[in-house]
């Protein structure tokens, strides 16, 4: 008692109320003790806001078999002392700020220790060869989410008891090494390892969990590698991968995962992925970003539990197989950045729990068909730059889910139809680069989350709807911390979707970022009038561009309350009146065009309007005022240069500004409750991080 007295004593507000003499020592909150002799042999203090050094007096509660002070603040050293705890079975001091281990020479005696987590710390220098000595009863060591360097200790490789073992997110380099235990998990990702890919002939029964991913291991896979006859989930993503994958290349049908994403494999898509397609409990297939050609297999179709399929980025051809609607329990297609022609196979709304239906970047053509919305799950609905035609169908109405909707550059036409007023869920709306006309409808602003409205490039006509802008928060408060989570800048902000799907003790979790900012862009169309004073009274906008068009009277005099505004393009219209003096109000303004409009008067040298080279030309009654208050008719422009080639110059690209093309999406990490299988599988990634 005396000693635990002690450690509540460093700090100065007590978090351990019930740390008490007054208090029998059964009653201490974190502490365990034997019922046999008194003694204290367990202590877990973890998340109680814990800080300073972790206090030697610990190391004199000898009996200890389990000490947890995970999520705190603990910094500096670890306690030589500590490994001197005979007795000690867990030792758990992930996530705080501890740097240095111990020193190199010093000689532990901790042989009844079975776990080892010191993850998530500012640990650095090489992993002393001792640590593969430190216990011959060790079975879980986890040193991830530090700053160690260095090879992997030989010691590690031939420590037989050994077998989870986590040293991802690292700066470890050298090879891989092939371990020779038995071991059941070996998470290696984000470090520097090189080389090529290990057989693990040891492990060959008992490994589940392989994640070798953002590394630069070379060659190509080897056929040895599906020997792995445990395996449940492989991730080899991110690292320098290349050839083709062997037909003889199969794996167990225990496999659930399979993230081969980001390399440079080549050839067919193999035909044949898992032992038997029919039996396969395959839940993801991530072959992304890969030179693979030719068609997409007809046999991917059987693997009947898959629940996300990611085929972008690769050099696939000919169509998507109309028998992709028997994978029933598909939440994700991501087909994306291929040159893949025909249209949508109607069969697809098979996959009734589809979330996410991404084809953008392709050749397909026809049109959409009005049974999608049957689809009334899904959230993302993607098909931009593709050859497709026809109207928006009013059955979309039925997509109540979607999000994220992005029809842009297509050949789509006919005006606009009261089912996208269905979507009250919309974040994202792209319609660019079509053939859409008629008028802009009442309710265009009126979505309670938007983020993003882009409709240029069309032939829409008429006012710009002078209706309700107070509607969504995000373009009319500017503070999106009151309606969703707080994000970065808009030079980094990613707006993470989390989609959820329970059913039939199934669960599928991931994140759809979306790049871009918040903004409105009507540009390139035939709209006339007026701008709407409300326009500019969305105090959140960040971007706005309304050039190429026919609107003509002054600015609205409510332009400077869009203080958050970093981009503003109203060039090649028929606006007249003076130059607002309120622009130079706005301080994160970056990009500014008002040229080839009817502006005129005196644009005042001492207002910063120097920092916007060229955003005045073509408007022939303005003038720059000069030295000895003459007006200077010559204006400063550079000849052809385009709005979008002035936001390249500033720091901000105009990848985050043309918003029209700016949906990514890949899922880094897909974390996946399955039936009850399954679920033991995953979870035991996590085992490590106790």
């Amino acid at each position: 008692m005396g000693l635990l007295l002690i450690f509540k004593l460093q700090f100065q507000e007590t978090p351990l109320p019930s740390w008490d003499v007054n208090v029998p020592l059964s009653n201490w909150t974190g502490v365990t003790r034997s019922n046999q002799t008194g003694r204290v042999t367990g202590l877990n203090l973890t998340r109680f806001n814990l800080s300073g050094q972790v206090h030697p007096c610990l190391c004199n509660l000898t009996f200890l078999e389990t000490l947890v002070l995970s999520h705190n603040s603990f910094n500096n050293s670890i306690p030589s002392c500590l490994w001197k705890l005979w007795s000690l079975k867990t030792l758990d001091l992930s996530y705080n700020m501890l740097t240095i281990l111990i020193p190199s020479t010093f000689a532990t005696t901790m042989s009844k220790l079975i776990e080892l987590d010191l993850s998530h710390n500012m640990l650095s220098g090489e992993i002393p060869m001792w640590i593969g000595n430190v216990s011959m009863s060790l079975e879980k060591l986890n040193l991830g989410f530090n700053s160690f360097h260095g090879d992997i200790p030989k010691s590690l490789l031939n420590l037989m008891s050994l077998k989870y073992l986590d040293l991802s997110h690292n700066s470890l380099m050298g090879n891989v090494g092939d371990f020779n235990q038995e071991m059941v998990t070996l998470n290696l990702e984000s470090n520097l390892l090189s080389g090529t890919l290990p057989c693990l002939y040891s492990s060959r029964e008992s490994l589940t969990l392989l994640n070798l991913a953002n590394n630069s291991i070379l060659g190509g896979i080897p056929t040895c590698i599906s020997s792995l006859g445990g395996l449940t989930q492989l991730n080899l993503s991110h690292n320098e991968l290349r050839y083709g994958i062997s037909p003889r290349l199969v794996f167990s049908e225990r496999l659930c995962l399979l993230d081969l994403s980001y390399n440079e494999l080549s050839g067919k898509i193999p035909s044949r992925i898992v032992e038997a397609s029919d039996k396969s409990g395959l839940l993801l297939l991530d072959l992304s970003h890969n030179q693979f050609s030719g068609n997409i297999p007809v046999t991917i179709t059987e693997l009947k539990s898959l629940q996300a399929l990611f085929l972008s980025y690769n050099l696939l051809v000919g169509e998507i197989p109309e028998r992709i609607g028997n994978l029933t329990y598909l939440q994700v297609i991501d087909l994306s950045h291929n040159f893949l022609t025909g249209s949508i196979p109607l069969n697809i709304v098979g996959c009734f729990q589809l979330l996410a239906l991404i084809l953008n970047s392709n050749n397909l053509s026809g049109e959409i068909q009005p049974v999608l919305d049957a689809l009334d799950s899904l959230k993302i609905f993607d098909i931009g730059n593709n050859k497709i035609s026809g109207e928006i169908p009013l059955t979309l109405a039925g997509c109540k889910s979607l999000e994220v909707v992005d029809l842009s550059s297509n050949n789509l036409s006919g005006s606009l139809n009261d089912a996208i007023t269905k979507w009250s869920n919309l974040k994202f709306l792209s319609l660019a680069q079509n053939k859409f006309s008629g008028s802009l409808p009442s309710w265009l602003f009126t979505f309670q989350a938007i983020h993003t409205l882009d409709f240029s490039g069309n032939k829409f006509s008429g006012y710009i709807p002078d209706g309700n802008f107070n509607t969504s928060p995000n373009f009319y408060n500017g503070d999106i911390r009151k309606t969703i989570p707080a994000v970065p800048s808009i030079s980094a902000r990613s707006l993470d979707i989390k989609l959820l799907l329970v059913a039939d003790e199934t669960s599928l979790s991931f994140n759809y970022n979306l790049t871009t900012t918040i903004g409105i862009d009507l540009s390139d169309n035939l709209l006339h009038g007026e701008i709407p004073e409300g326009l500019f009274g969305l105090h959140g906008l960040e971007y706005l561009n309304l050039s190429y068009n026919f609107l003509n009277g002054p600015v609205p005099g409510s332009l400077g309350k869009l203080q958050k505004l970093k981009a503003l393009d109203l060039s090649h219209n028929s606006l007249s009146g003076h130059i607002p003096e309120n622009i130079t109000v706005l301080r994160n303004l970056t990009v500014l065009n008002l040229s080839y409009n009817c502006f005129s008067g005196v644009i005042p040298t001492k207002r910063g309007y120097w920092k916007f080279p060229g955003a005045f030309a073509g408007n022939p009654d303005l003038c720059m005022e000069s030295s000895g208050n003459v007006c200077q008719r010559t204006l400063p422009v550079e000849p052809g240069k385009k709005f979008e080639e002035e936001m390249e110059e500033g720091p901000l690209s105009v990848w985050i500004f043309c918003i029209s093309a700016l949906v990514s999406f890949y899922v880094g990490v897909v974390v996946l409750f399955c039936s009850s299988r399954t679920r033991s599988c995953i979870l035991q990634t996590k085992s490590l991080a106790g």
